[in-house]
């Protein structure tokens, strides 16, 4: 098994690892600590003596010793020594998956946390998004993600939160950050902050997972709903995302036909039926807007004149830079290309060298007829985008931006250049 298998595999494996001893042991911050250190074991041991018949137990019984270790070292938890010897560390039962992880996602969501500590914690223990993937999702440095996270741990070990489900009541109250981390997790599955891959179906797949069983106890919840409906309508794109070879495929030129019907028709049921109640809210929003997207039989049938309306509803709701960037698209195709640079005008100081910035103002400069400047904003968001897939993909678009230009130049020739 090479290094790089070994490195997907505990990354699929650590967020159960930790859900399986924080159950266990009811210590969700030393099971994730006791956990690491299990998976920097593996990455040790797995490539000379092999992968074990059952890793995720390996990984379990690890950190189990890992925990025993610790607190034997405790002097002031010596009270625990009873229970520590009482503990088993036998090969652990399957691990029912949903139940333990939804567990451990409220369990994040703490009360004692706020959404903007705990959205990143749930992410960490949940995903096992790594802390540079989450401070890209919220716009912020890396060591200002990493103090957060930091916090949120000392503080969610102070409040001695179980590791169960909370009651009804503290389920709802829970519910929005919650949510906003299955959200992310989707988004970081549609489209990888970095790494060789567009996607990773692994996490958008536990995303849609997660929320599914969500909306198994909330049917009638319409943002569950319509974030259910987001996922279905936007995963149903996936396969006609890339070529075979991986490379990225813009919306305008994918394979209708390769997009998934299934999903479709079941997303669309869900945000009319969702949207029916009259209270839309920002997940309800999005997923109307897949629901344009996915309806159109081409791209050039794109209903632009409802999508400009959806994103300036979604823009007021949320006052995100990325739905703004989006409105300006929208605004672009509908009142053409001047209109919505106008918008990203507006934005320069707030997203500084956010790599969609660049390539939102190279795709409404191209459409604007100038190819040079499109060119030279692609280039930038090549360089800011920590994806390879997107890094070369928009370094190619510049490429024959350029190339296209130089063609187009009478009389021009090497010497003259």
């Amino acid at each position: 098994m090479t290094g790089q298998a070994i490195e997907r595999l505990l990354r699929d494996l650590g967020p159960r690892a930790v859900a399986a001893v924080a159950r266990r042991y009811g210590d969700f911050v030393d099971a994730e600590d006791a956990v690491q250190e299990a998976l920097l074991a593996a990455v040790s041991a797995w490539p000379a003596e092999g992968q074990p018949d059952n890793p995720l137990g390996w990984l379990v019984r690890v950190a189990s010793r890992r925990m025993v270790e610790q607190y034997r070292r405790d002097d002031a938890r010596r009270r625990r020594e009873q229970i520590v010897a009482s503990w088993s560390l036998a090969r652990p039962d399957s691990p029912s998956g949903g139940d333990d992880t939804l567990i451990l996602m409220f369990m994040c969501c703490h009360p004692a946390l706020s959404p903007a500590a705990a959205i990143p914690l749930a992410l960490r223990a949940v995903a096992g998004l790594t802390t540079r993937e989450i401070a890209t999702a919220f716009l912020v440095p890396e060591p200002t993600m990493a103090q957060r996270i930091t916090r949120a741990k000392a503080t969610l070990k102070a409040a001695h939160a179980p590791m169960t489900m909370p009651s009804p009541t503290a389920f709802e109250e829970r519910l929005g950050p919650v949510l906003h981390v299955l959200y992310l997790l989707f988004n970081e599955g549609h489209a990888t902050s970095g790494g060789s891959e567009l996607t990773r179906a692994d996490l958008s797949g536990e995303a849609i997972r997660l929320c599914r069983g969500i909306h198994n106890e909330l049917p009638e919840d319409p943002e569950v709903t319509g974030l259910l409906a987001l996922m279905l309508l936007t995963d149903a794109r996936r396969h006609a995302r890339t070529t075979a070879s991986g490379d990225v495929i813009p919306l305008a030129d994918q394979d209708r036909t390769r997009w998934d019907r299934t999903l479709i028709t079941e997303g669309v049921a869900l945000i009319t039926s969702a949207l029916r109640q009259g209270r839309i809210g920002q997940y309800q929003a999005q997923a109307a807007i897949a629901a344009v997207h996915d309806q159109a039989p081409r791209y050039e049938d794109t209903n632009w004149v409802e999508l400009l309306a959806l994103y300036t509803l979604l823009d007021k709701m949320t006052n995100n830079p990325m739905v703004t960037l989006n409105r300006a698209i929208a605004t672009g195709m509908t009142h053409g290309p001047e209109a919505g640079l106008a918008i990203l005008d507006q934005l320069g100081e707030q997203l500084g060298d956010h790599h969609r910035f660049h390539s939102t103002r190279g795709y409404l400069l191209e459409l604007s007829g100038d190819e040079t400047a499109a060119a030279d904003e692609f280039r930038a968001a090549a360089t800011g985008t920590m994806n390879l897939r997107e890094r070369h993909y928009l370094t190619t678009k510049a490429a024959c931006l350029t190339r296209s230009e130089e063609q187009r130049r009478p009389g021009d020739t090497q010497d003259d250049r």
